[in-house]
Protein backbone atom coordinates (compact mmCIF):
# COMPACT_ATOMS: atom_id res chain seq x y z
CA UNK A 1 0.00 0.00 0.00
CA UNK A 2 1.60 3.28 -1.11
CA UNK A 3 1.86 6.09 1.41
CA UNK A 4 0.15 9.41 0.71
CA UNK A 5 2.36 12.49 0.59
CA UNK A 6 1.17 14.88 3.31
CA UNK A 7 1.64 18.64 3.59
CA UNK A 8 3.93 19.88 6.33
CA UNK A 9 2.80 22.18 9.12
CA UNK A 10 5.12 24.87 7.75
CA UNK A 11 3.47 24.68 4.33
CA UNK A 12 0.03 25.00 5.91
CA UNK A 13 1.27 27.92 8.01
CA UNK A 14 2.54 29.65 4.85
CA UNK A 15 -0.84 29.25 3.19
CA UNK A 16 -2.69 30.54 6.25
CA UNK A 17 -0.46 33.63 6.41
CA UNK A 18 -0.90 34.16 2.68
CA UNK A 19 -4.68 34.13 3.13
CA UNK A 20 -4.45 36.55 6.06
CA UNK A 21 -2.04 39.06 4.49
CA UNK A 22 -3.01 38.84 0.82
CA UNK A 23 0.55 39.09 -0.49
CA UNK A 24 3.66 36.91 -0.63
CA UNK A 25 5.92 39.65 0.73
CA UNK A 26 3.81 40.39 3.82
CA UNK A 27 3.18 36.68 4.46
CA UNK A 28 6.94 35.99 4.25
CA UNK A 29 7.63 38.83 6.68
CA UNK A 30 5.06 37.41 9.13
CA UNK A 31 6.63 33.94 8.79
CA UNK A 32 10.15 35.37 9.27
CA UNK A 33 11.38 33.77 6.04
CA UNK A 34 12.40 35.09 2.63
CA UNK A 35 9.77 35.53 -0.04
CA UNK A 36 11.36 32.88 -2.31
CA UNK A 37 11.32 30.39 0.59
CA UNK A 38 7.63 31.02 1.24
CA UNK A 39 6.81 30.84 -2.47
CA UNK A 40 8.69 27.52 -2.74
CA UNK A 41 6.78 26.15 0.24
CA UNK A 42 3.43 27.10 -1.32
CA UNK A 43 4.44 25.52 -4.65
CA UNK A 44 5.38 22.30 -2.87
CA UNK A 45 1.99 22.36 -1.11
CA UNK A 46 0.32 22.69 -4.51
CA UNK A 47 2.22 19.63 -5.74
CA UNK A 48 1.11 17.65 -2.68
CA UNK A 49 -2.54 18.70 -3.11
CA UNK A 50 -2.49 18.25 -6.86
CA UNK A 51 -3.80 21.70 -7.75
CA UNK A 52 -3.23 25.45 -7.40
CA UNK A 53 -4.09 26.98 -4.03
CA UNK A 54 -3.65 30.61 -5.09
CA UNK A 55 -4.13 32.69 -8.22
CA UNK A 56 -1.33 35.17 -8.80
CA UNK A 57 -2.60 38.17 -10.79
CA UNK A 58 -1.01 41.62 -10.86
CA UNK A 59 0.50 41.23 -7.44
CA UNK A 60 -2.81 40.26 -5.84
CA UNK A 61 -3.22 36.89 -4.19
CA UNK A 62 -6.59 35.17 -4.55
CA UNK A 63 -7.32 31.77 -3.03
CA UNK A 64 -8.66 29.08 -5.33
CA UNK A 65 -11.45 26.77 -4.18
CA UNK A 66 -8.79 24.21 -3.19
CA UNK A 67 -6.84 26.92 -1.38
CA UNK A 68 -9.88 28.15 0.56
CA UNK A 69 -10.74 24.63 1.68
CA UNK A 70 -7.09 23.98 2.60
CA UNK A 71 -6.97 27.15 4.73
CA UNK A 72 -10.18 26.19 6.51
CA UNK A 73 -8.78 22.77 7.41
CA UNK A 74 -5.27 24.10 8.09
CA UNK A 75 -6.57 26.39 10.83
CA UNK A 76 -7.76 23.41 12.85
CA UNK A 77 -4.57 21.41 12.20
CA UNK A 78 -2.34 24.34 13.21
CA UNK A 79 -4.44 25.10 16.28
CA UNK A 80 -4.10 21.51 17.46
CA UNK A 81 -0.33 21.59 16.80
CA UNK A 82 -0.02 24.76 18.91
CA UNK A 83 -2.11 23.09 21.61
CA UNK A 84 0.33 20.17 21.58
CA UNK A 85 3.34 22.44 22.03
CA UNK A 86 1.73 24.42 24.86
CA UNK A 87 0.54 21.25 26.60
CA UNK A 88 4.02 19.70 26.39
CA UNK A 89 5.72 22.85 27.68
CA UNK A 90 3.34 23.22 30.60
CA UNK A 91 2.79 19.55 31.48
CA UNK A 92 1.98 19.31 35.17
CA UNK A 93 1.80 23.09 35.51
CA UNK A 94 -1.77 24.21 34.81
CA UNK A 95 -2.36 27.84 33.81
CA UNK A 96 1.31 28.58 33.22
CA UNK A 97 2.92 30.16 30.18
CA UNK A 98 0.96 31.98 27.51
CA UNK A 99 -2.83 31.88 27.72
CA UNK A 100 -4.83 33.94 25.20
CA UNK A 101 -8.20 34.93 26.63
CA UNK A 102 -10.98 36.77 24.83
CA UNK A 103 -13.66 38.71 26.72
CA UNK A 104 -16.80 40.45 25.43
CA UNK A 105 -17.06 44.24 26.03
CA UNK A 106 -20.10 44.00 28.32
CA UNK A 107 -18.09 41.82 30.75
CA UNK A 108 -14.41 42.81 30.43
CA UNK A 109 -14.40 46.18 32.30
CA UNK A 110 -16.40 44.79 35.22
CA UNK A 111 -15.08 41.24 35.72
CA UNK A 112 -11.36 41.56 34.90
CA UNK A 113 -10.31 44.28 37.39
CA UNK A 114 -11.83 42.17 40.17
CA UNK A 115 -10.49 38.81 39.00
CA UNK A 116 -7.07 39.32 37.42
CA UNK A 117 -5.13 40.25 40.60
CA UNK A 118 -6.26 37.01 42.26
CA UNK A 119 -5.35 35.03 39.15
CA UNK A 120 -1.80 36.41 39.25
CA UNK A 121 -1.44 35.36 42.87
CA UNK A 122 -2.89 31.87 42.31
CA UNK A 123 -0.99 31.24 39.07
CA UNK A 124 2.22 33.35 39.11
CA UNK A 125 3.64 31.64 35.99
CA UNK A 126 0.55 32.56 33.93
CA UNK A 127 1.12 35.04 31.09
CA UNK A 128 -2.38 36.24 30.27
CA UNK A 129 -2.95 37.90 26.90
CA UNK A 130 -6.37 39.59 26.73
CA UNK A 131 -8.48 40.46 23.70
CA UNK A 132 -11.79 42.32 23.96
CA UNK A 133 -14.20 41.72 21.08
CA UNK A 134 -17.76 40.80 20.16
CA UNK A 135 -18.90 37.19 20.62
CA UNK A 136 -18.96 36.10 16.93
CA UNK A 137 -15.36 37.20 16.41
CA UNK A 138 -14.21 35.57 19.65
CA UNK A 139 -15.85 32.28 18.64
CA UNK A 140 -14.13 32.46 15.24
CA UNK A 141 -10.80 33.12 16.98
CA UNK A 142 -11.33 30.10 19.26
CA UNK A 143 -11.98 27.86 16.28
CA UNK A 144 -8.96 29.14 14.34
CA UNK A 145 -6.65 28.71 17.33
CA UNK A 146 -5.99 32.43 17.83
CA UNK A 147 -7.49 32.24 21.34
CA UNK A 148 -7.29 29.56 24.02
CA UNK A 149 -10.56 30.50 25.73
CA UNK A 150 -13.13 33.30 25.86
CA UNK A 151 -15.47 34.74 28.48
CA UNK A 152 -18.87 35.11 26.83
CA UNK A 153 -22.53 35.26 27.82
CA UNK A 154 -25.20 32.67 27.08
CA UNK A 155 -27.60 32.02 25.48
CA UNK A 156 -25.50 31.96 22.31
CA UNK A 157 -25.60 29.22 19.69
CA UNK A 158 -22.16 28.01 18.56
CA UNK A 159 -21.17 24.53 17.38
CA UNK A 160 -17.79 23.02 18.21
CA UNK A 161 -17.52 25.01 21.44
CA UNK A 162 -17.58 23.74 25.05
CA UNK A 163 -17.98 25.90 28.15
CA UNK A 164 -17.80 26.04 31.95
CA UNK A 165 -20.02 28.24 34.08
CA UNK A 166 -18.80 31.36 35.90
CA UNK A 167 -22.21 32.51 37.17
CA UNK A 168 -25.43 34.36 36.42
CA UNK A 169 -25.72 38.08 35.77
CA UNK A 170 -29.14 39.70 36.19
CA UNK A 171 -30.32 42.05 33.45
CA UNK A 172 -31.76 45.28 34.89
CA UNK A 173 -33.73 48.16 33.40
CA UNK A 174 -32.31 51.70 33.34
CA UNK A 175 -34.65 54.69 32.99
CA UNK A 176 -34.18 58.47 33.08
CA UNK A 177 -35.24 60.31 36.23
CA UNK A 178 -38.83 61.48 35.78
CA UNK A 179 -39.66 58.74 33.28
CA UNK A 180 -42.86 56.74 33.77
CA UNK A 181 -40.75 53.63 34.48
CA UNK A 182 -38.48 55.39 36.99
CA UNK A 183 -40.72 54.69 39.98
CA UNK A 184 -40.18 52.47 42.99
CA UNK A 185 -40.20 48.68 42.96
CA UNK A 186 -39.90 46.13 40.16
CA UNK A 187 -41.14 47.00 36.68
CA UNK A 188 -44.19 44.91 35.67
CA UNK A 189 -43.49 42.54 32.79
CA UNK A 190 -44.77 43.96 29.54
CA UNK A 191 -44.24 47.59 30.62
CA UNK A 192 -41.14 47.97 28.43
CA UNK A 193 -41.97 48.83 24.83
CA UNK A 194 -39.66 48.59 21.82
CA UNK A 195 -40.29 52.15 20.69
CA UNK A 196 -38.98 53.53 24.02
CA UNK A 197 -35.70 51.59 23.97
CA UNK A 198 -32.06 52.56 23.52
CA UNK A 199 -29.99 49.49 22.66
CA UNK A 200 -26.39 48.55 22.07
CA UNK A 201 -25.46 48.35 18.41
CA UNK A 202 -26.33 45.17 16.58
CA UNK A 203 -23.68 42.50 17.19
CA UNK A 204 -23.61 42.84 20.98
CA UNK A 205 -25.08 39.66 22.46
CA UNK A 206 -26.48 41.60 25.46
CA UNK A 207 -28.83 43.37 23.04
CA UNK A 208 -30.39 40.11 21.83
CA UNK A 209 -30.34 38.49 25.28
CA UNK A 210 -32.15 41.44 26.87
CA UNK A 211 -34.80 41.61 24.15
CA UNK A 212 -35.40 37.87 24.46
CA UNK A 213 -35.46 37.99 28.26
CA UNK A 214 -38.05 40.78 28.26
CA UNK A 215 -39.98 39.16 25.38
CA UNK A 216 -39.67 42.24 23.15
CA UNK A 217 -39.50 42.03 19.37
CA UNK A 218 -36.36 43.68 18.00
CA UNK A 219 -37.34 47.10 16.62
CA UNK A 220 -36.28 48.22 13.17
CA UNK A 221 -32.90 49.97 13.25
CA UNK A 222 -34.15 53.31 11.92
CA UNK A 223 -36.65 53.61 14.78
CA UNK A 224 -34.24 53.40 17.72
CA UNK A 225 -31.17 54.99 19.20
CA UNK A 226 -28.12 52.71 19.31
CA UNK A 227 -25.05 53.00 21.54
CA UNK A 228 -21.56 51.65 20.86
CA UNK A 229 -20.83 50.82 24.51
CA UNK A 230 -22.42 50.56 27.94
CA UNK A 231 -20.97 53.90 29.19
CA UNK A 232 -22.47 55.64 26.14
CA UNK A 233 -25.75 53.84 26.81
CA UNK A 234 -25.86 55.22 30.37
CA UNK A 235 -25.17 58.74 29.12
CA UNK A 236 -28.00 58.47 26.58
CA UNK A 237 -30.43 57.25 29.27
CA UNK A 238 -29.33 60.07 31.58
CA UNK A 239 -30.00 62.56 28.77
CA UNK A 240 -33.61 61.35 28.65
CA UNK A 241 -33.40 59.67 25.26
CA UNK A 242 -35.10 56.47 26.41
CA UNK A 243 -34.95 53.33 28.54
CA UNK A 244 -32.38 50.56 28.29
CA UNK A 245 -30.89 47.45 29.90
CA UNK A 246 -27.74 47.05 31.99
CA UNK A 247 -26.09 43.92 33.40
CA UNK A 248 -25.93 43.67 37.19
CA UNK A 249 -22.11 43.42 37.14
CA UNK A 250 -21.92 46.82 35.42
CA UNK A 251 -24.30 48.40 37.94
CA UNK A 252 -22.37 46.86 40.85
CA UNK A 253 -19.15 48.32 39.38
CA UNK A 254 -20.69 51.81 39.55
CA UNK A 255 -21.43 52.33 35.86
CA UNK A 256 -24.96 53.60 36.59
CA UNK A 257 -23.92 55.96 39.41
CA UNK A 258 -25.47 58.87 37.53
CA UNK A 259 -28.04 61.20 39.15
CA UNK A 260 -30.06 61.13 35.93
CA UNK A 261 -30.46 57.34 35.86
CA UNK A 262 -32.78 55.07 37.86
CA UNK A 263 -32.09 51.30 37.97
CA UNK A 264 -35.03 48.95 38.40
CA UNK A 265 -35.42 45.20 38.46
CA UNK A 266 -38.24 43.40 36.66
CA UNK A 267 -41.13 41.72 38.42
CA UNK A 268 -41.35 37.92 38.44
CA UNK A 269 -38.45 35.70 37.44
CA UNK A 270 -35.50 38.06 36.95
CA UNK A 271 -34.07 37.98 33.42
CA UNK A 272 -30.47 36.79 33.44
CA UNK A 273 -27.54 35.95 31.20
CA UNK A 274 -25.15 33.11 32.03
CA UNK A 275 -21.45 34.04 32.06
CA UNK A 276 -19.15 31.21 30.95
CA UNK A 277 -15.60 30.43 29.86
CA UNK A 278 -15.75 28.88 26.38
CA UNK A 279 -13.11 26.92 24.45
CA UNK A 280 -12.80 24.95 21.23
CA UNK A 281 -14.04 21.36 21.54
CA UNK A 282 -11.01 19.08 21.69
CA UNK A 283 -8.59 21.76 22.88
CA UNK A 284 -5.76 20.43 25.04
CA UNK A 285 -6.27 23.50 27.26
CA UNK A 286 -9.83 22.56 28.20
CA UNK A 287 -8.81 21.60 31.75
CA UNK A 288 -7.09 24.96 32.17
CA UNK A 289 -10.16 26.76 30.84
CA UNK A 290 -12.24 24.98 33.50
CA UNK A 291 -9.74 26.07 36.17
CA UNK A 292 -10.04 29.61 34.86
CA UNK A 293 -13.83 29.47 35.16
CA UNK A 294 -13.46 28.39 38.81
CA UNK A 295 -11.07 31.28 39.47
CA UNK A 296 -13.47 33.78 37.86
CA UNK A 297 -16.59 32.54 39.72
CA UNK A 298 -19.11 35.25 40.51
CA UNK A 299 -20.05 35.60 44.18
Amino acid sequence: MSSIMLPTLRQLQYLKLLAEHGSFSRAAEAAHVSQPALSAGVQELERVLGGAVVERTRGNVQLTAIGAEAVKRAQDVLARAEDLVEAARNAGRPLSGRFRLGVIPTIAPFLLPRAVPGLKVAYPALKLFLREDLTPRLIAALKSGQLDAAVIALPYEASGIDHARIGDDEILAAAPVGHALAGVGPIPRGALKAEDLILLEDGHCLRDQALAAFDIDAPRGEEIFAATSLPTLVQMVSAGLGVSFLPQMAVSAGLADDPGVVIRSVAGVAPRREIVVAWRTGSSRAAEARLLAEALKLD
